[in-house]
């Protein structure tokens, strides 16, 4: 790429830049995009620059894929009803070791190698995550729904000049742990920071009229459209629940949220910073 090009490229970006700059975003980060290094490397790069240019990120993290692992070397069998997985005592000390610990502190230590501050937080530190017992018709165990969000910790590492890395981990009133979706994390704490945006990271295109076609992307949905979109089948299966996490996030304050395909490098900076964007966007 010669220089004028390289010029070019900055002064298009200029406007979403100046647009979004002193604002907050929060990323929601997992699917292949964690598991790929390549895939990796970009979306780290990508927070970093958006931190560069004075945008607040705030990173939430999943970690299925690893829970498993461990859960595997440990005897134990990875179950899961209805999407959500089965937290029994054992398992929930692995889910906490795991998410708070190894894959909370590598995605800190990526930022910090590609240029940015990084601070690795969980839903425990500073009652950021208080949760009850998810109430389901089977028993999940220490599976929670989210009661309370104390963002002043996540505020703080912002206002410091971190990136905070949250695991979603939560607490519960009576000492207990919960293991909390990270989807539903996401947007809960975005709408408690009153950010402008939510960015769900995931391993599909966005929403597609066709999911078998991606040609068919919808590229624009109004909240109030959903419940139709749910009815037409075209909102089905594992969809569902991370669109009703947008239409909250967005009910309550988030301005934007977007699904965004992670297998795609750069797909952050595609959506935010042009025109055309490469997502769902859901207002």
């Amino acid at each position: 790429m010669d220089n004028n090009k390289r010029a070019e490229i900055l002064i298009q970006a200029m406007p979403y830049i100046q647009k979004n700059s002193g604002q907050t975003i929060v990323v929601k980060y997992g699917g292949n995009a964690m598991l790929n290094e390549d895939l990796k490397n970009a979306v780290m790069s990508d927070i970093v620059l958006m931190q560069l240019v004075g945008i607040n990120v705030v990173l939430v993290h999943g970690g299925g894929p690893e829970i498993n692992t461990m859960l595997e070397k440990t005897g134990k069998k990875s179950v899961f009803k209805n999407g959500l997985r089965v937290t029994d005592k054992e398992t929930i000390d692995i889910v906490q070791q795991v998410l708070a610990g190894k894959v909370n502190k590598s995605l800190v230590q990526h930022l910090t190698r590609s240029g940015g501050r990084a601070i690795g937080l969980c839903g425990l530190d500073g009652k950021m995550l208080m949760a009850k017992k998810l109430a389901t018709a089977e028993d999940l165990g220490f599976v929670g729904e989210i009661d309370n969000v104390n963002p002043l910790i996540i505020m703080d590492s912002i206002k410091n000049g971190y990136i905070p890395v949250i695991s979603t981990i939560a607490g519960g009133y009576d000492g207990e742990v919960y293991n909390i979706n990270a989807d539903l994390a996401a947007a809960r704490i975005a709408a408690k920071l009153g950010a402008k945006k939510l960015i769900l990271m995931t391993d599909i295109r966005g929403l597609l009229r066709d999911v078998d076609d991606e040609d068919t992307l919808i590229s624009v949905v109004n909240v109030s459209d959903v419940p139709s979109l749910k009815k037409e089948g075209i909102i089905k299966g594992g969809m569902i629940p991370k669109i009703d996490c947008c239409v909250d996030a967005v009910r309550s304050g988030v301005r934007r949220a977007h699904i965004l395909d992670g297998r795609i490098k750069h797909s952050i900076l595609l959506e935010l910073f042009s025109d055309e964007g490469i997502g769902t966007m859901l207002y």
